[in-house]
């Protein structure tokens, strides 16, 4: 069902019928109409998880679809770019289908293949000194902030943000996308299917509201999980050449590729609040500014 209501916190809620399903497609998108519970005030969003981190930690696999099923839709599928829980559904979709936990499945098809060492949803005890920790108050605000540990089980292993990982082991994930899905003769998705992955996947009746998650995204499209740039300037104010593609952490992850400069990089702090976005553009600034030929 999707919301019919006007949208106003505490006001109730309003039903009418999807006109269609949610498709893989939708979920990967983020056009699925389903959306996060943290980035809004509507009666809607307060019937969803705050957030993947929170949903990992608190709810079981069938707790957290059971809320997603009693919840509305917020948008009908197909119809508005909203960063979502998608991802965290989707993840429970590739448990379904390969009948493995999703970590052990992404330990056996990509992380062990590329040499991913320090990639999971649990980091060991012995790695934990390793850990980066983020300043106890925002700098800006002064208000508390402070980001997961991984140091104990997930409730369940959230595809949307539950993982913890190095730039190191990053840096090899991304240049495997860039070298069209294989890495040192390892080869983890097809050729065509990174060109999919990686190619703008909006349509004209879909309205694009990465900017309103982003700013750093005004102008671009989305593809399969990642943001596309479909033109050299594309609106963000960030330097970078057609085709290029990213998505960034909640707090602080930065990475893209740039295809046409055969040019991966990742950039990692624990920064969960607006100083991240200030990061993407001076990190990407000396990127391209050390290209000199």
């Amino acid at each position: 069902m999707l919301d019919e209501s006007s949208g106003a916190g505490g006001d109730p809620v309003a039903t009418v019928p999807a006109r269609r399903s949610i498709t893989l497609l939708d979920l990967a998108r983020h056009t699925s109409g389903i959306t996060y519970g943290g980035r809004g005030a509507t009666a809607v969003h307060k019937l969803y998880p705050a957030s993947s981190n929170w949903a990992g930690e608190n709810l079981t696999p069938a707790q957290f679809l059971a809320q997603l099923a009693a919840a509305p839709l917020l948008h009908q599928p197909g119809t508005v770019w909203d960063y979502s829980l998608s991802i965290d559904v989707l993840g429970l979709v590739v448990e379904k289908v390969s009948g493995k936990p999703l970590g052990a499945f992404l330990s056996e098809r990509i992380f062990r293949p590329l040499g991913m060492a320090d990639t999971g949803f649990v980091v060991p005890p012995e790695n934990t000194p390793r850990l980066a920790r983020a300043l106890p108050n925002d700098p800006d605000t002064g208000k508390p902030q402070s980001v997961p540990d991984r140091g104990a089980a997930l409730k369940f292993e959230c595809g949307g943000g539950c993982a913890a990982s190095t730039a190191g082991d990053y840096l090899r994930f991304g240049q495997m996308l860039l070298d069209g899905g294989a890495l040192n003769g390892t080869r983890i998705l097809g050729r065509k299917s990174v060109e999919a992955m990686t190619s703008d996947q909006m349509t004209p009746e879909i309205k694009n509201n990465i900017a309103v998650t982003n700013p750093n995204g005004a102008g671009y499209g989305f593809g399969v999980t990642v943001a596309v740039r479909p033109a050299a300037g594309g609106g963000s104010g960030l330097i970078g050449s057609p085709g290029e593609f990213f998505w960034n952490g909640a707090y602080g992850t930065l990475w893209w590729a740039d295809p046409k400069e055969q040019l991966v990089v990742v950039f990692m702090t624990h920064t969960p609040g607006d100083q991240r976005r200030d990061y993407h553009r001076m990190v990407n600034a000396l990127a391209y500014q050390a290209i000199v030929d």
